[in-house]
């Protein structure tokens, strides 16, 4: 999400900004929330207990969806938040189920299966949705799709914060500086002192021990 470098950050509830980012999270709510299901219901179909998945909205390039898992655990379904942001509707209707088959699939009859198998296959169709390998979206917004940089800075230094961390600031986040433990603010350190790479040297608030 491009964001215009000159915006201010402005208090809960208020701005285009903070508009979007609830209507992401209200999307990715509904993402999470039918992908739980949908595990719910395959599982129930085939008398099996999937295991709880961690469900992330970080998957770049190309791919939808992502699913990983392993006998030792965590279970993962990536998805991609372009890829969903641009194509909602569709995305909940073919992307989460296709992502939740595999998960099923593999609980159900191991790591052997192929991919795409007919044992994949019957639990798209137990789902409702068409077995397709791939997706048919519109890739021009990831194609080259490169994140935005902002400048930020503490008292000891500058910092660069990609566009993910920039919203987060904007939506209501702050970050801290490992070194001197101040909280960056927007814009260039009045004395210069160089600047770290993006997210380097910098932890979430609530990430502070």
């Amino acid at each position: 999400m491009r964001v215009d470098r000159n915006h201010s950050a402005q208090g809960s509830g208020g701005g285009p900004v903070a508009a979007r980012t609830r209507d992401e999270a209200a999307l990715q709510a509904r993402v999470v929330a039918h992908t739980r299901a949908l595990l719910a219901q395959g599982g129930h179909w085939l008398g099996i207990s999937p295991p709880e998945a961690q469900i992330r909205f970080d998957l770049r390039g190309r791919a939808a969806g992502q699913a990983r898992f392993s006998p030792r655990g965590p279970w993962v379904v990536r998805y991609n938040p372009v890829l969903l942001g641009a194509n909602a509707e569709d995305f909940l209707a073919t992307t989460v189920p296709h992502e939740v088959a595999h998960l099923v699939a593999y609980v159900r009859h191991g790591a052997r299966i192929r991919p795409h198998g007919p044992q994949w296959r019957a639990i798209m169709q137990f789902f409702g949705v068409a077995p397709e390998r791939c997706h048919r979206y519109d890739l021009s917004a990831v194609r080259g799709r490169a994140l935005q940089e902002f400048d930020y800075h503490c008292n000891c230094r500058g910092h660069r914060l990609s566009s993910i961390r920039h919203n987060r600031v904007l939506a209501g986040g702050s970050y801290i500086c490992r070194r001197c433990a101040t909280a960056l603010r927007p814009g260039l350190h009045p004395g210069g002192g160089g600047h770290l790479r993006p997210d380097e040297e910098v932890l979430s608030a609530n990430e502070r021990k």
